[in-house]
């Protein structure tokens, strides 16, 4: 899928983020220098799905997720993330991820949604493995990206 730059919310200098349109549904793409970056990218475009609202890091939750390969592992990873912001009615803004030999740790920082402030706009119900790659990209760095069911 050729990136449209446009699009791509940077975060630093290696870093960002955006959404892509498919059907009824949004696809997130996170690019970092690293595999764990752009899986951190993802993660905040999948959050951006449903609230533009700053999340307050005030709560840590960990996540640990296993795949046999990097494409699965994202969406375990996406999904982990969806299934804990469900369980906690909780949205999240800050993630630390370390992807190593199919092993995923994380941590991520959010707090309780809150409706009037978050203006919750959609909710997000999977991953899927529509459009998935995770991938190395020209240049260097990294390209996570999939469709979520909204």
């Amino acid at each position: 899928m050729t990136e449209p730059e446009d699009q791509v919310k940077p975060v630093g200098r290696e870093a960002g983020w955006c959404h892509y349109p498919h059907g009824a549904d949004v696809g997130v793409l996170g690019r970092g220098a690293s595999m764990s970056q752009a899986f951190e990218q993802a993660a905040m475009a999948l959050t951006a799905i449903v609230t533009s609202a700053e999340i307050r890091p005030a709560t840590r939750v960990a996540v640990h997720c296993e795949a046999p390969d990097r494409e699965l592992l994202l969406v375990e990873w996406l999904n982990a993330v969806i299934y804990e912001m469900s369980t906690r009615q909780m949205l999240f803004g800050r993630f630390s991820v370390r992807v190593e030999d199919g092993r995923l740790e994380a941590e991520m920082w959010g707090e309780p949604v809150d409706r009037a402030r978050h203006e919750p706009a959609s909710e997000a119900k999977g991953a899927t493995f529509t459009t998935l790659e995770v991938a190395r990209v020209d240049g260097g760095g990294w390209r996570a990206q999939c469709v979520i069911d909204v």
